[in-house]
């Protein structure tokens, strides 16, 4: 085949500096890679299409409107709730999974129970935790030490302490790819809640999809980092926009 206009600007050997190429960073085993998605997906019959954690009650007021309006209310959204409150908790919750260490998990499921500002939002994170609790029980890869453990957590498990348990034990992953893996799962939902709220259409849905998916490794390095002293669930501005939801005249989501 000649060479077309393109290929023949190309010079026939590259420079022995550009060739070099680092070494690929390790994967996760198949197995584990198809399980964590599948924990990440909106379509795990949990329930977390029904909820738009405040932002229906957002869009009520008319702080989202538009594009970008919600792109940076999911940003927000993302550093300042997610990043500092549930994805502190999935990195910590999920070693100690591993571990086993039933009093450490019993800890960081009050806490999250404890900080949900809103009945809303504690109606969340209880009956999203129950129904994975119930989806688990016939799943291979969580006996029945662990199911009893979580069981245990009173009033419910929560969803996060929950989750993690999955994705330490069934999908086998390391923190950090738990808390990306969980993190996507709550941005893909929450941009499907935008879809239908806001409205947007599914390109502009996209393009929200993609500046968020871009601050996901930032924001999961952050909650890593976050001593049990400085994990936070204190948005007075969120929990008020979800308490009004709870009497709005019309809604379409749980929260």
């Amino acid at each position: 085949m000649s060479a077309g206009p393109l290929t023949a600007r190309l010079p026939a050997r590259l420079p022995a500096r550009r060739r070099a190429r680092s070494a690929p960073a390790p994967t996760l085993p198949a197995p584990a890679l198809l399980q964590l998605m599948w924990l990440a997906s909106p379509a795990l019959p949990v329930g977390g299409f029904s909820y738009s954690e405040g932002l229906e009650a957002a869009i009520d007021a008319g702080l989202v409107a538009d594009e970008a309006s919600t792109r940076d209310w999911l940003l927000d959204h993302l550093h300042l709730v997610l990043a500092r409150g549930d994805l502190a908790v999935v990195a910590r919750a999920v070693p100690a999974w591993q571990r086993h260490d039933v009093r450490r998990l019993a800890e960081l499921n009050a806490w999250v129970l404890a900080t949900r500002e809103t009945a809303e939002a504690r109606l969340q994170t209880e009956q999203m935790g129950r129904s994975l609790v119930d989806w688990l029980r016939p799943r291979t890869g969580l006996d029945a030490a662990w199911l009893a453990t979580l069981a245990s957590f009173e009033p419910q498990p929560a969803y996060p302490v929950a989750w993690s348990a999955a994705a330490a034990t069934v999908a086998s992953v390391n923190p950090r790819d738990a808390a990306l893996a969980y993190a996507f799962g709550w941005a893909e939902n929450m941009v499907q809640a935008a879809l239908k709220a806001v409205p947007l259409g599914q390109a502009a849905g996209q393009r929200v999809l993609s500046a968020l998916i871009a601050e996901l490794p930032g924001a999961v390095d952050h909650a890593a980092s976050l001593p049990d002293s400085q994990r936070l669930a204190h948005a007075p501005g969120l929990a008020i926009l979800g308490a009004r939801h709870e009497t709005q005249y019309s809604r379409l989501f749980r929260s």
